[in-house]
């Protein structure tokens, strides 16, 4: 049973006059410290009860009930021996330390026990929103939660960008995008806050029917927290502190959705990907018998049919593409042969020049080397390698101006070795000099109909790639296209060299 405040004034006042009479029954054999302790006693155990206005009024009575019956002369307020004022001033100051010293120790008590409840309110929406599957179902718990503990009639977590049909309150397309809290009134006005807490300058008389937070995730702002309530919202400064703490869960939530989503996203292209790479793997493997044999008949009617050499020469564009989506399938799927070996760097050149001589024709192929009296020597894989410099050559070859030459620029760069394929073609807009080295992407200027389906570049990079080497591109002083291969670079052995 819970006593009210006038009850335990009535009650410990009735044992304080209790006390005393009980002292007067034995005033002759107590001493003034036992009757000082015994009002003590009593004057603490009422500041526990009552708090502290009961204590130390419980200590000014006890200072004239110790006055009148227990110091002489008895039943007046005169004090004869001076030393008997110095025990009344102790007992009262004593007193009234201790109730103030216990009202302070109670008031400690009473934020230690509301703090140690937030914690486990947190805990409990910590370990609520973990036990739930959906990151939907835990942003519900958060604000069911929040509506809970604040006593308001309605919690909403808006999430969104600001714009959908959701979220097309004016008032939270403001928040959202300027991440600053605001106030609706019962009148139909707003207050605008500069930060994230909720405005305090309401006017007299106004009521907060709703509120509307920013929910921010590292400095990001990912949704809005709104409190509704008709008989208005006017919470405390610990309700704020709890909705403070509360909301930054609420933001969690929100980007726990985010993150569920983008992995769902994620895995969705994972599986897509997977099947585009099974999918090429199956169609070019399954292309190349058809091919031959069309190539084959093409060769026989050569003698009787002018247009099987068209024919023929279709068959192998047809062949080198199929060749192309096999390397590609294998190299996104870790499978394609790797021999990386000491190679020299002439050897790589020379067999490079064979490769692509007839394609060039009359177009001259530039080569410099750094340093011509040292030989450089790298370690890479030498068919791959030149696969890639015979890529950019035909391309450079395939996009630059007739009669202008094709420049190949060797050197060693501390660890590394660079090939440089430069052309005076038109280049490359700044917007899609990454882009180009996509699969199956054109640039907006390439030759219409240049037996390119977008994948050398591709293919070339991962090549590189895959040897620890890079390849880049840059546009070319007064005009054209540069591409660097990087491979790493080596030194002889001592005894190759003194040999």
């Amino acid at each position: 049973m819970t006593l009210r405040p006038w009850h335990r004034w009535v009650l410990w006042t009735i044992a304080l006059g209790g006390v005393t009479f009980a002292m007067l029954a034995f005033r002759g054999r107590l001493d003034k410290a036992h009757v000082t302790l015994l009002y003590l006693l009593v004057i603490l155990l009422g500041t526990v009860s009552g708090g502290r206005t009961l204590g130390l009024s419980l200590s000014g009575a006890a200072f004239v009930l110790f006055n009148w019956f227990f110091l002489r002369p008895y039943g007046t307020l005169r004090i004869n021996d001076p030393l008997d004022w110095s025990v009344l001033v102790v007992f009262v100051a004593v007193s009234a330390v201790a109730a103030q010293m216990l009202h302070r120790l109670q008031r400690e008590a009473v934020v230690a026990r509301q703090r140690a409840e937030e914690v486990n309110q947190f805990a409990e929406l910590g370990a609520e929103t973990l036990n739930v599957a959906r990151s939907e179902d835990a942003l519900a718990a958060v604000g069911e939660t929040i509506r809970a503990n604040l006593h308001v009639a309605a919690c909403e977590i808006h999430v969104g960008n600001g714009v959908d049909a959701q979220v097309a309150d004016p008032l939270l397309v403001w928040v959202r995008q300027n991440g600053c809290a605001a106030l609706r009134l019962a009148d139909g006005t707003t207050r605008l806050a500069a930060s994230a807490d909720a405005p305090d300058d309401v006017p007299p008389g106004a009521t907060a029917v709703a509120w509307l937070l920013p929910l921010h995730v590292r400095g990001h702002v990912v949704g809005v927290l709104e409190l509704r309530d008709a008989r208005g919202i006017d919470l405390a400064h610990a309700e704020r502190r709890f909705l403070r703490a509360l909301s930054y869960y609420a933001a969690l939530g929100i980007e726990r959705i985010r993150l569920v989503a983008a992995a769902d996203r994620a895995d969705a292209l994972r599986a897509a990907d997977r099947l585009k790479d099974a999918l090429l793997a199956s169609v070019s493997h399954d292309l190349r018998t058809p091919l031959t044999t069309i190539k084959a008949l093409a060769h026989d009617m050569r003698s009787r049919d002018d247009r099987a050499l068209v024919i023929e020469e279709e068959a192998d564009r047809l062949n080198r593409l199929v060749a192309d989506l096999l390397d590609l399938s294998r190299l996104q799927g870790g499978a394609i042969p790797l021999h990386i070996a000491l190679n020299a760097v002439d050897d790589l050149i020379g067999a490079l020049v064979q490769r692509v001589s007839g394609v060039l024709g009359d177009r001259r192929l530039d080569i410099t080397f750094q340093d011509n009296s040292t030989l450089l020597v790298g370690r890479f894989d030498f068919v791959h390698a030149l696969r890639i410099l015979v890529n950019l050559v035909e391309n450079a070859h395939k996009y630059s101006p007739s009669g202008t030459p094709i420049a190949l620029h060797v050197t060693r760069d501390g660890g590394w070795l660079r090939f440089t394929v430069a052309d005076r073609g038109p280049g490359v807009a700044e917007a899609e000099r990454e882009r180009i080295f996509e699969p199956f992407y054109r640039p907006s200027g390439a030759i219409a109909d240049s037996g390119s389906a977008g994948l050398g570049l591709s293919i070339a990079r991962r090549l590189a790639e895959i040897q620890d080497g890079t390849m880049t591109y840059s546009p070319r002083g007064r005009g054209g296209s540069e591409f660097v291969l990087s491979l790493p670079a080596a030194d002889l052995p001592a005894d190759a060299i003194e040999s």
